[in-house]
């Protein structure tokens, strides 16, 4: 979280685990520095911090994927159906028809999705001016 005083960073924030669970105090710069010569999996998962580019980058990578698998699906469905909706009628290929339903259905979730979640903030703002 960023307030006036400290400036946004791309990096997620560090959660270290709190003293007296596990025994030891949270980890420090010193020990950072200290974990770089090690090879355990703690050493590495102390030195190694997740910023917002990498996980933008395996956004990426999997919607690349995805995008494959979805060429090959309509390559390999291009069998011409034909599609009769609100009376209206057309040949495609049944590739396309499939994504076509699936990308409606999806819209159709995010658009409840989106409402419920309008509903949820009016109500957490009517909740905040009532206190």
């Amino acid at each position: 979280m960023t307030t006036p005083e400290t400036p946004p960073t791309d990096e997620f924030p560090v959660q270290h685990a709190p003293t007296g669970t596990t025994g030891t105090p949270p980890a420090g710069p010193a020990d950072d520095i200290a974990a770089i010569g090690t090879t355990s999996s703690q050493a590495v998962a102390k030195v190694t911090k997740g910023t917002r580019t990498s996980g933008t980058w395996i956004a990426v990578i999997v919607a690349a994927i995805v995008l494959v698998f979805l060429l090959i699906f309509i390559l390999a469905n291009l069998t011409p159906v034909t599609v009769t909706f609100l009376g209206m009628s057309g040949e495609l290929p049944l590739g396309v028809a499939l994504l076509f339903a699936a990308i409606s259905g999806a819209l159709l979730v995010a658009l409840v999705g989106a409402a419920r979640i309008l509903q949820l903030r009016r109500r957490v703002r009517r909740v905040a001016k009532g206190s």
